[in-house]
């Protein structure tokens, strides 16, 4: 008896075009999953069951016509909550738009669906995408499947818990300066933030509309290049200006030698104060995973990257700020009740729509593109970010990808990190890559020594260039799992036995 949690999403696609099981079956099982972890977990928002069953049911239906089945076929998919989906509500984890129902489907969403996935509902995530912790949601925090007592990241951190916890096989999360990749890190997942343009933003609600972009969970890399396939079929989405024409297969030579491959490493990070032991351990054991197959290491230096935190906390919170001025209490949003004047309505409506950490990004916008302000810090900032993005062509000049950790520490306990500006520093190591506009993926290597916690190897590559980085990242979690230091495809122990069963 197999259960979800211990199958790929290629051999549950494959189980359901061949008929070894339903897609109504891997459903059922899905929301068996969901229904015995989320008291411990609480990874989702909603859970969508008719949307899932319903699904299902035209899949199998299809099959029994004997039509040809997508690649995602039968597979359970959850998606982050700022991600449009018709049927389910679109919250952003806020007040803000709590009773909003979507009346369109975002084109990732759709994209998922057209590659015949089963949509299991929507994911916790940080009010607005604000966060590194998933505490700010406006409803309830996610807990990490591999201790309850400790945060899961964020800001899509219930996308990557769905997954360690064996819930889904596959879920969405969107990444401005590492939203994908440090909760990846945090919950033992692979998780990847395509080149920026890769990807459709269609329907996706804005934070750093310059930054963001949207990736894929799994609980191993080719599961995650098989989302990616999906997300890029069609090409070009007429719909979003930023979206390019890049359209590679993920799935073609990705277990092809990495042989005389140079990924670059850069020392300075590895001597940084706040990296702890136990990420430096997991680092040069991905090192040593690599170079026995056959990669050569090489010095690297991004030597603009420790200005990267101090633009990202220009450029992002101006761009939230204009994101967010459609929720006004009059066009978008919870309108406050009772208000005698409109501008009474609009300042009341904002007071009490957004949280505390949403308040704290837009005030620090406002200010920062006011008049007499803008000059002095936010084209800076830009100025920054060319020399950020001349330093990563530089050093791609010298290698294939880059190695640096996915954070620098492992997942914190709750109420450990209170200073919003600490928790700001977890992103240290995956912001330059979103100001770039690069692809990353964080990849397990292994548990640490001192918190028995997940940690994570992040691999950066070129612009466009993510069927290589997945490639290098599939060889990196074949060399860790050689040395036996983890098992690609596993989830959260405590949660692995609660996966629905696959007769």
């Amino acid at each position: 008896m197999d259960t979800l949690s211990s199958m790929s999403a290629a051999r549950i696609a494959a189980g359901v075009a061949s008929g070894e099981f339903s897609a109504t079956q891997v459903a059922e099982a899905s929301l068996a999953a969901i229904e015995a972890s989320e008291g411990e977990v609480r990874a989702f928002l909603q859970v969508s069951a008719d949307l899932a069953l319903a699904s299902a049911k035209r899949t199998d239906e299809r099959r029994a016509a004997g039509e040809q089945l997508g690649p995602l076929a039968g597979v359970p998919v959850a998606f982050k909550d700022n991600m449009h989906l018709v049927g389910t509500r679109t919250t952003c984890a806020s007040r803000m738009l709590e009773n909003y129902e979507s009346v369109f489907t975002a084109t990732c969403v759709q994209r998922m669906l057209d590659a015949g996935a089963t949509p299991m509902g929507k994911t916790n995530m940080d009010e607005f995408a604000f966060g590194s912790s998933t505490e700010s949601s406006a409803f309830h925090r996610t807990n990490n499947p591999w201790d309850t007592g400790r945060v899961p990241g964020g800001s899509s951190g219930g996308s990557a818990a769905a997954v360690a916890a064996g819930e889904v096989t596959i879920s969405l999360g969107s990444d401005t300066g590492g939203s994908i990749r440090q909760p990846a890190c945090f919950c033992g997942v692979v998780g990847m933030k395509p080149t920026y343009g890769a990807v459709s933003r269609y329907g996706v609600v804005a934070f750093g509309s310059s930054l963001d972009q949207v990736g894929p969970f799994g609980r191993c890399v080719q599961d995650v290049a098989l989302a990616m396939n999906a997300l890029v079929a069609g090409g070009r989405d007429s719909l979003d200006s930023t979206s390019q024409d890049v359209r590679p297969d993920f799935l073609e030579g990705l277990d092809d030698s990495v042989e005389g491959m140079r990924v670059g490493v850069i020392p300075a990070l590895m001597e940084h104060e706040g990296l702890t032991a136990e990420v430096r351990e997991g680092l040069q054991a991905a090192r040593t995973a690599l170079e026995a197959r056959g990669v050569q290491i090489v010095e690297v230096e991004l030597p603009n990257m420790a200005s990267a935190i101090a633009a990202y906390y220009v450029i992002g919170p101006s761009e939230a700020f204009s994101n967010l001025a459609r929720f006004d209490g009059v066009r978008f949003g919870y309108q406050e009740p009772n208000c005698a004047t409109l501008a009474e309505q609009t300042a009341l409506s904002r007071a009490h729509g957004f949280g505390s950490e949403a308040k704290r990004r837009q005030m620090l916008g406002a200010y920062l593109l006011a008049a007499g302000v803008y000059d002095k810090y936010y084209y800076p900032a830009q100025q920054v970010r060319t020399l950020i993005t001349q330093d990563y062509r530089n050093a791609f000049e010298r290698c294939d990808a880059i190695m640096l950790p996915a954070a620098p520490t492992c997942a914190w306990r709750f109420g450990e990190v209170s200073d919003p500006t600490q928790m700001y520093a977890s992103d240290l190591f995956t912001i330059s890559n979103n100001i770039a506009g690069n692809g990353g993926v964080s990849v397990p290597v292994g548990l640490g020594s001192q918190t028995g916690m997940p940690v994570a190897a992040q691999l950066q590559g070129p612009a466009f260039q993510d069927k290589k980085l997945l490639r290098v990242a599939r060889a990196l979690e074949l060399g860790i799992e050689e040395a036996k230091l983890h098992r690609p495809g596993t989830v959260a122990p405590a949660f692995a036995k609660k996966g629905g069963d696959l007769a």
